[in-house]
């Protein structure tokens, strides 16, 4: 034990010397690794403004165009927490360029689809691919940069998980008007290849660890992959089969409650398992994920939700959208320094509860939105949600990963991002399930008002009759189609004043929750790679 003790000590008194300074070129091997998950995040959403010129392309029916988004997030959700074990396997370089390169490839690939099936294929590959930049770029931002660059660095990678989603529609609805779907794919070979030769020439992190392939768990590989995609693909499309109903969706849960048995099984008990759950020991890991996961419902939701009212109620093309969404990137790239300032001079739980309480302050302002709110009445809760973003995402994640022995980063990095995305997909879930179902109790609850017993409402199908028969047309039947388009509307505004409210006692929950945390001491990480 003495024989081991000097040389920690020694490596401790010589670290302030040492571990400040980076090596350029793993500066350079990081900024590509960033751009790669940058690359890989946006393109969740990149398709989600265009799935209409998609399906006319490809001539797909309703039902399938979908699957175009979800076979990407179920392929991703299941490699996520496995890149942890595959950098420590192969490295950090083989993993990170491979992943880039064979993106590069499925990106490419999916833009020669000529049927739906190729389609989804392709995007399944391209996600499970891509699926390994994620985590990487985490684990390598708390390996090799010290506690003194945290405040560059954080932000850095905040901004890109953040930033990348939200702008997806944007940048998605821009290309598909300029050009046409192919590009939202093509868009990505150049810089793939960048990203790829780059990454496989300078990154030096750590080196593989060929023997752990002896003692991989492959049983614990197949029950994740059946447990996170089943979970996924129940998730993604429960509400449009109305659950349980569907034989589908009841198959799929069997899936999720055999797979996640078999998996944590496993997990604990096996020597080394496909993902090690030990990080969650760490209380402030545990707390950081779970902020993460809330975190995914806000980042998500609202990138879900904005696009569908202003589609719905105001009539909006996808590149109209993506204008008025383009507001929460802003806010968001322009707040990345300041929170890195902050999280240099204050205390990351009272940062946390400022994101929060911003957030919080974001939806409750929403729940007061009528059918003519437009650009300029969607600009301040906009605002207040990308800042609240930044503010909420560089704490976090120096709270959940900050704290963390570096041999414990790689695969803890995959835990904490799968946490984000499965957020994200509950969050969907869950708002898409009580939308459906609050718009039919509004719509009912508003048409017992829209009735010929109440003067107010035969008064105005009058007028709305008479308009219409003087210039010639069916006066009453057209009133009455007005009349009940206008009640569905206003039902709609109603669930989605529902969805604001329940977020905004989310996060205000979460100020409480900070609480419940310790102020991290950072220890390990930084300088020098492992």
């Amino acid at each position: 034990m003495a024989a081991t003790a000097q040389p920690t000590a020694g490596a401790l008194m010589a670290a302030p010397a040492q571990t400040d300074k980076v090596p350029v070129r793993r500066v350079i091997a990081f900024f590509a690794m960033v751009f790669g998950m940058f690359m890989s995040i946006l393109d969740i959403q990149i398709v989600s403004a265009s799935l209409s010129e998609i399906q006319a392309g490809l001539g797909a029916g309703a039902d399938e165009i979908a699957w175009v988004q979800t076979s990407y997030l179920i392929a991703e959700v299941i490699m996520i927490p496995l890149s942890g074990t595959l950098a420590r396997i192969v490295s950090t370089r083989i993993l990170f360029s491979f992943s880039a390169a064979g993106f590069t490839l499925a990106s490419a690939l999916a833009a020669t689809a000529t049927n739906i099936d190729q389609m989804i294929v392709y995007r399944a590959i391209q996600g499970f691919i891509g699926g390994g930049m994620i985590p990487s770029v985490f684990a390598a931002a708390f390996t090799i940069f010290p506690p003194s660059k945290r405040s560059v660095v954080s932000p850095m990678i905040g901004l890109v998980a953040t930033l990348a989603p939200t702008i997806g529609p944007t940048v998605g609805g821009y290309l598909s008007h300029a050009f046409s779907w192919h590009w939202l794919f093509l868009v990505n070979i150049i810089p793939g290849i960048i990203v790829t030769v780059v990454t496989f020439n300078l990154i030096d992190f750590d080196k593989p660890e060929f023997n752990l392939i002896k003692r991989f768990d492959w049983w614990g590989l197949i029950s994740m992959a059946v447990f996170l995609g089943s979970l996924e693909y129940v998730l993604e499309e429960g509400n449009n089969k109305d659950w349980f109903s569907d034989e589908h969706i009841v198959l799929g849960s069997v899936a999720v409650v055999i797979g996640a048995t078999v998996f944590f099984w496993r997990a604990f008990k096996v020597p080394f398992p496909v993902v090690d759950l030990r990080a969650f020991a760490n209380r402030n890991f545990a707390f950081g994920s779970i902020f993460s996961f809330v975190m995914g419902i806000g980042l998500y939701g609202l990138t879900y939700l904005y696009p569908l009212y202003l589609a719905r109620i105001r009539g909006y093309d996808s590149l109209m959208i993506g204008e008025t969404m383009f507001v929460s990137g802003l806010a968001m790239f322009l707040t990345a320094p300041i929170a890195g300032m902050m999280s240099s001079r204050l205390d990351p739980r009272v940062m946390m509860m400022i994101g929060f309480g911003g957030f919080a302050l974001g939806t409750w302002s929403m729940t007061g939105m009528t059918a003519d709110w437009d650009f300029y009445e969607l600009l301040v809760p906009q605002i207040l949600r990308g800042c609240s973003l930044m503010i909420c995402m560089v704490p976090i994640n120096n709270v959940a990963l900050g704290t963390l022995p570096p041999d414990r980063i790689r695969n803890a990095s995959g835990l904490f991002n799968l946490t984000r995305n499965l957020g994200g997909a509950v969050g969907l879930a869950v708002i898409n399930t009580i939308l459906t179902q609050r718009s039919q109790e509004h719509y009912q609850r508003l048409s017992e008002h829209v009735q010929w017993g109440n003067p107010e409402a035969v008064d105005q199908l009058r007028n709305m009759a008479a308009n219409f028969t003087a210039h010639g047309l069916d006066g009453q039947t057209i009133a009455i189609k007005k009349m009940a388009g206008m009640v569905q509307q206003q039902a709609y505004i109603l669930s989605f004043i529902d969805i604001f409210l329940l977020l905004t006692g989310l996060f205000a929950t979460l100020i409480v929750c900070v609480l419940a945390i310790r102020k991290p001491q950072a220890v390990g990480g930084g300088g020098g790679g492992h």
